[in-house]
């Protein structure tokens, strides 16, 4: 490989590196082929670092020294906020783009305030160009939709939640 070669390789993988921090990406990989016995292929990631919430400390009013000691603390509860903790949640079982209909126009598969059965279609995450139902984990009634029809969503999110 000549000094040509690998300063053009090295441009490419810094676009690539451009490209991933400018679209918000994770991962990215290539493989390029120059001909009889002579690619490249190269995977460029990033991790994410999602930071945890400060515990806010509230000062508490001065206690009289004959008053018996408070009970030791206990572990934090998770948020009531946080929907991914809600033991109701469905989550995405893959990387893609969530569609709450069949077709742009037709009628949502779900409604806040349905009543589902076990195996139904809640919404349809697409990925790769294929169409992935999600199907209910149990019966029970649509609380709460999380995400918007056409909108991004990574392993793990939380979708909607079941009561």
């Amino acid at each position: 490989m000549t000094k040509k070669d690998q300063d053009t390789d090295v441009e490419f993988i810094q676009a690539l590196a451009e490209l991933l921090r400018e679209n918000d990406l994770t991962e990215l990989q290539v493989k390029r082929d120059y001909g009889e016995d002579k690619t490249l292929n190269v995977r460029v990631s990033r991790q994410t670092m999602i930071a945890a919430a400060a515990p806010q400390v509230i000062a508490a009013p001065p206690v009289a020294a004959a008053t018996a000691a408070a009970p030791a603390p206990t572990a934090p509860e998770a948020s009531p906020d946080d929907p991914a903790q809600h033991p109701g949640a469905v989550t995405s079982p893959m990387v893609g783009t969530v569609y709450l209909a069949a077709e742009p126009g037709a009628a949502p598969f779900i409604t806040v305030g349905a009543s589902i059965t076990e195996g139904q279609t809640l919404l349809i995450v697409e990925a790769m160009k294929t169409m992935n139902q999600i199907p209910a984990p149990k019966s029970g009634k649509i609380t709460r939709i999380l995400v918007d029809d056409g909108s991004p969503v990574e392993f793990g999110s939380p979708l909607v939640i079941i009561e």
